[in-house]
C-alpha cells in the first residue's frame, strides 16, 4: 500500500470515528450522568429531552421501554380521595382538550364518554373478549395504526421467543461494568483498567467461562479501537445509517443506570471522555456475536394495526351504548366514535388528571398567598439578627418558627451561595465539589490549622483509618478470617445490641468517643490566593475575587442594606446512620454535601476589612457592629449548629445571646410539626426532639427523615410575600426584589442556577414516584451496595439511579410524595416575566413543553398563570 493511500484510509477512519463519537453524544441525551452514592446529586432524568414536549416524551418512553411517566390510577385515586384534585379543573382540562379535536360526533356525547372514561374503571376483559364485540370488529373495514420505536436485535429476539439474548446481554454487561467501575469492594481490581473499558474487556473476554469458546474466540479478534469496533458491529447487524442513533438510544435505555455511570465518568477527565463510546462498543459487539446465528431477523414492524375490540368495548362500558345499537351506526359514525376512544387513551387520561392536580395546587397556593399578602412597610423594625437559609423546602418550617420566636429576619438563597469551590476538610485527601453539578469548581478552599496541631490530628486520623483498613484486610485473608470472628465478635455484637436497643444514647456516646479521640483543632480557611504545582485549581481567591463573589452573594440574596448586628449564613446537612443515601439528604445545591462549608467561607469573606471597604465604595455600607457568622441546619434534627463565630461586637454579642435563648424552643416546635408526618410514629411520643435523635442514630431506620418529599413550588420574591403563610415544607424560597434588578440579570441568574437545581430535584422525586422500577432504586431493605458506587436489587440488576421507595412512599398502599411538576412563582411585573421568557430560550422551552409551570404576582398582588 502506498503511503498516500495509507494516509487517505487513516484520515477516513478518523473521520468515521469522529462521526460515530458525535452520534453517541447525540444518543446519550436519553440518559443522564449518574453520580456515585457518596456524591449523590439530584438529576432530572429527562434533561436531554426538553426540546420535546412532556407528553411526547411520555409516549416515546412508553413505546420504547414500556415506562409510564404519568401518575398511575392508584396514585391519582389516592390524591382524589385526599381532596388534592378539584373536579372543576379536571372538567376544564377535558373541555380544553375536546376544543382542540375534530370529533365528528355530538359534543355532549363526546363529553359524557370522556368523563366516564376519566372516572370509572377500564372495561372488563370478559367484555373485551366477548363474541359479539369480536364479531363487530371483524366486520369493520377501517383500522387504526400506531408507529413503534426501534428495538435492538436482542430485544426483538427475546420478544419473538427465539432466545433470551436481551437478558443474557444485560447480565454480561452488568458483570463487566461492576468489575471496571469498582472503587472499594473488589479484593482484586480489574487488570488493565487504565487502558479503558473496551481494552480491558477485550483483553479478558477470551477467558470468560460464561461464554462459549467459539464466541470468545470471535470476540478476541475485535478491532483495537472502540469506535472502529462499534462501527464494525453495526455493519454486521446491518443497521441503516439513519437508524444508528435510535438503535444506540435503545441500548442505552436497556441499562440506563450503568450507562449513566459510564456517562458520568466520561465527563470527569479528558482521558475518560470516550468511556460511553467504549461501553456501547462492548455492548453492541457482544450483541452482534450473540444474535449472529439468528440472522436475518424478521423485518421490523414500525407500524402496527390497533386492536379494535378494546375501543368498541369502551363505548359499551363508558358510552353506555349497547352492542346492537353500535351495529346500527353507519361506518362513518362508528369510526368517529372509535377514533375518539383511540385518542382518549390511558396516557391522555393520566395527563388530564395530572394537569388538574397541578392546577388545584396552584389555585390553593394562589389563595393562600394573596389572602395573606400585606402591604410592604417602609419603616420596618430593625431585626436583632438575620438568617440566610438555603432555598431547600426543609428550611421553610424552621424559618417560620424562627420568625415567630423573636425579632428575626430570614432570607433564602441557594446553599452554595454562588461560590464555585471545591472543599478540602482538615486531614482529608479528598476534595468535594461544593456547587451544583451543572457547574465546575474554579477554586479550592482548604481547612487549615497550625502545623504542629495538624500533624498530630493527621496521625490520629491515620491511626483510626489504619484500624479500619486492617479489619477490612483481615476479613478477606483466608487465615485471618478464621480467627477474626472470635476476636471481634463480642465487641461488634455488643455494639449492635446497644445501637439496636438504645440508638439515641449509643449514637451520642460513639460520636463523643470519636470526637474525644480525634480532637480536631480549631481551623481556619485558605482564603488567600496561591498556585500549588500539584493542584489543578488555584487555592483561595485574589482580593478582587473575594469582593466579587461576596458582593454577588449579597446581591443575589437581596441583603445589601439594613444589616442586623448579627448575620448568620446557614448551610444545611443531614445526619443518619447506616444509610447509603445519606448524601441524598444533604444540600442539593452542593453536590450531595453539607453546605455549611460554603456558608463559613462566605461569612469569613464578608468579615474581611478589605472586602468591606470595597463594598462601601460600591454603595454597600455594612455597619461596623455587624458581624457575619456561619451555622448549619441539621435537617434530621431541626437543630442549628454553629460553625464559625468570630469575635463579636457588643451589639452582635447581644443578638447572639438572644438567638441562643430561643434555639431550643425553635427546634422543639419545628420537630412537633415535622415528626408526626413520619410513618410508624407512636401517637403518644413524649418528646419530639428525642424522637428526631432516635431516627438519626438508629442503624435500622429506613427513613431518618422525609427529605425534600412533596416539594411543589419555587417562589422567587420578597419574604413578605410568604411570611404569613404555612407552606407545609413544600416550597423552595428564594429572595428577590425586582426593584433592584432593572435589567433582569439577577432574575435570569436565579432561574439558570437555583431554578434548575429545584427543577432537577422536583423531577427526580416525580420520576422515582411514578416509575420506581425504572427511575427509582427500590426497597432499601433489599438493596445491595455494589462496587462502592451505587445500589442494585440483588446481584444482577441495573445500577439504580433514583430515590428509594422509602423516600417517596408512605406505605405499600399510599404514595407520600405528590408527583406534580414544579410551579415557579415570580414576584415581578409582567414585563419582567416577558423579558425573561424572551431572553432565556432554555427556560421558555421548559415552560412551553410542560417540563415546568410558571406563574407571577405583580406589584398590585394580581396572580397570572403563564401555562
Amino acid at each position: 500500500m502506498s503511503p498516500t493511500l495509507a494516509r487517505t484510509l487513516s484520515t477516513e477512519v478518523k473521520s468515521q470515528q469522529l462521526e460515530m463519537y458525535d452520534i453517541v453524544l447525540a444518543a446519550s441525551k436519553v440518559i443522564v450522568p449518574l453520580n456515585p452514592l457518596t456524591a449523590f446529586a439530584a438529576r432530572n432524568p429527562w434533561s436531554g429531552l426538553e426540546q420535546q414536549s412532556f407528553e411526547h416524551t411520555a409516549r416515546w418512553l412508553k413505546d420504547i421501554c414500556d415506562v409510564d411517566i404519568y401518575p398511575n390510577d392508584f396514585i391519582i385515586k389516592s390524591a382524589w380521595k385526599r381532596g388534592e384534585i378539584n373536579q372543576d379543573f379536571l372538567e376544564l382540562s377535558l373541555k380544553h382538550w375536546l376544543d382542540s379535536q375534530k370529533l365528528g360526533i355530538p359534543r355532549d356525547e363526546a363529553e359524557l364518554f370522556c368523563r366516564a372514561a376519566l372516572m370509572y374503571e377500564e372495561p372488563a376483559t370478559k367484555l373485551v373478549e366477548s363474541p359479539e364485540i369480536k364479531s363487530l370488529a371483524d366486520k369493520l373495514t377501517f383500522h387504526f395504526t400506531e408507529k413503534h420505536s426501534i428495538q435492538t436485535y436482542s430485544q426483538r429476539l427475546e420478544q419473538l421467543g427465539k432466545a433470551k439474548t436481551a437478558s443474557e446481554l444485560n447480565r454480561h454487561l452488568i458483570k463487566w461494568c461492576k468489575l471496571f467501575l469498582d472503587e472499594s469492594q473488589a479484593i482484586w481490581s480489574m487488570p488493565n483498567r487504565d487502558a479503558g473499558f473496551y481494552q480491558s474487556w477485550r483483553n479478558l473476554i477470551g477467558y470468560d467461562p460464561a461464554l462459549k469458546a467459539a464466541i470468545r474466540k470471535k470476540l478476541k479478534d475485535l478491532p483495537q479501537d472502540a469506535g472502529e469496533a462499534l462501527m464494525k458491529a453495526l455493519l454486521e447487524l446491518e443497521i441503516p445509517y439513519s437508524q444508528i442513533q435510535n438503535y444506540l438510544e435503545a441500548h442505552l435505555l436497556s441499562l440506563p443506570g450503568w450507562a449513566g455511570m459510564m456517562l458520568w465518568r466520561s465527563e470527569q477527565t479528558a482521558q475518560t471522555s470516550s468511556l460511553l463510546m467504549e461501553y456501547l462498543a462492548v455492548r453492541v459487539s457482544l450483541e452482534a456475536t450473540l444474535v449472529k446465528p439468528y440472522l436475518p431477523l424478521e423485518e421490523v414492524q414500525t407500524v402496527e394495526k390497533v386492536c379494535l375490540e378494546p375501543l368498541i368495548a369502551s363505548w359499551v362500558h363508558w358510552g353506555d351504548i349497547p352492542i346492537r345499537k353500535l351495529e346500527q351506526l353507519s361506518n362513518a359514525e362508528l369510526k368517529a366514535r372509535l377514533t375518539l376512544a383511540h385518542r382518549f387513551d390511558r396516557l391522555l387520561r393520566h395527563r388530564l388528571w395530572l394537569e388538574a392536580w397541578e392546577k388545584t395546587y396552584e389555585d390553593h397556593l394562589k389563595k393562600l398567598i394573596t389572602s395573606k399578602l400585606l402591604p410592604a412597610k417602609e419603616n420596618k423594625t430593625k431585626p436583632l439578627a438575620q438568617f440566610v437559609f438555603c432555598i431547600d423546602v426543609r428550611s421553610e418550617p424552621f424559618r417560620r418558627m424562627l420568625e415567630q420566636a423573636g425579632p428575626f429576619e430570614t432570607l433564602g438563597a441557594a446553599g452554595f451561595y454562588g461560590l464555585p469551590i471545591e472543599t478540602n476538610e482538615l486531614g482529608s485527601c479528598h476534595c468535594h465539589s461544593s456547587l451544583p453539578v451543572m457547574f465546575k469548581p474554579q477554586y479550592r478552599i482548604k481547612e487549615t490549622a497550625p502545623e504542629f496541631e495538624l500533624k498530630q490530628y493527621e496521625q490520629r486520623i491515620h491511626a483510626a483509618n489504619s484500624l479500619g483498613s486492617t479489619f477490612h484486610m483481615m476479613k478477606h485473608n483466608l487465615l485471618a478470617s478464621l480467627i477474626l470472628p472470635e476476636i471481634s465478635g463480642p465487641w461488634l455484637g455488643l455494639g449492635t445490641l446497644v445501637r439496636s436497643f438504645v440508638p439515641r444514647r449509643a449514637g451520642s456516646a460513639f460520636r463523643k468517643l470519636k470526637e474525644a479521640w480525634l480532637r480536631k483543632p480549631e481551623t481556619g480557611l485558605s482564603l488567600e490566593h496561591k498556585h500549588v504545582p500539584e493542584s489543578d485549581l488555584p487555592i483561595g481567591f485574589t482580593d478582587d475575587e473575594k469582593v466579587f463573589y461576596a458582593k454577588q452573594a449579597l446581591i443575589t440574596m437581596g441583603l445589601t442594606d439594613h444589616f442586623a448586628p448579627l448575620v448568620v449564613f446557614c448551610g444545611h446537612g443531614s445526619k443518619s446512620t447506616n444509610n447509603p443515601y445519606a448524601s441524598a439528604l444533604d444540600c442539593g445545591a452542593c453536590g450531595g454535601a453539607s453546605s455549611g462549608f460554603n456558608a463559613r467561607v462566605l461569612a469569613a469573606l464578608c468579615n474581611l476589612p478589605k472586602v468591606r471597604l470595597a463594598f462601601a465604595k460600591e454603595g454597600i455600607n455594612i455597619p461596623e457592629a455587624t458581624v457575619f457568622t456561619a451555622a448549619e441546619h441539621i435537617t434530621t434534627l431541626d437543630e442549628l449548629h454553629w460553625l464559625y463565630v468570630p469575635e463579636l461586637s457588643n451589639e452582635a454579642k447581644e443578638a447572639f445571646n438572644g438567638v441562643q435563648t430561643i434555639l431550643t424552643n425553635v427546634t422543639i416546635e419545628a420537630n412537633k410539626e415535622r415528626i408526626p408526618k413520619l410513618p410508624a410514629i407512636h401517637t403518644m411520643y413524649k418528646n419530639p426532639t428525642s424522637e428526631a435523635e432516635r431516627f438519626a442514630n438508629d442503624w435500622s431506620e429506613i427513613r431518618p427523615e422525609w427529605g425534600l418529599v412533596r416539594n411543589a413550588t419555587l417562589i422567587i420574591g420578597k419574604r413578605e410575600l410568604t411570611q404569613n403563610c404555612n407552606l407545609e415544607g413544600r416550597a423552595f424560597l428564594h429572595n428577590y426584589d425586582w426593584k433592584k434588578d432593572q435589567d433582569g440579570t439577577l432574575l435570569e441568574n436565579i432561574i439558570n442556577g437555583p431554578g434548575t437545581v429545584c427543577q432537577w430535584i422536583n423531577l427526580q422525586y416525580y420520576a422515582s414516584t411514578v416509575a420506581p422500577h425504572f427511575y427509582g432504586s427500590g426497597n432499601k431493605v433489599t438493596q445491595t451496595v455494589t462496587s462502592g458506587i451505587g445500589v442494585m436489587q440483588g446481584n444482577s440488576s441495573d445500577l439504580l439511579s433514583g430515590l428509594p421507595w422509602q423516600s417517596v412512599m408512605k406505605s405499600d398502599q399510599e404514595a407520600y410524595h405528590a408527583p406534580i411538576r414544579l410551579l415557579v412563582v415570580l414576584q415581578a411585573p409582567k414585563q419582567y416575566v416577558e423579558r425573561l421568557l424572551e431572553h432565556n430560550p432554555s427556560f421558555s422551552q421548559k415552560v412551553q413543553n410542560g417540563w415546568i409551570r410558571l406563574a407571577s404576582i405583580d406589584p398590585e398582588g394580581d396572580w397570572k398563570s403563564w401555562t
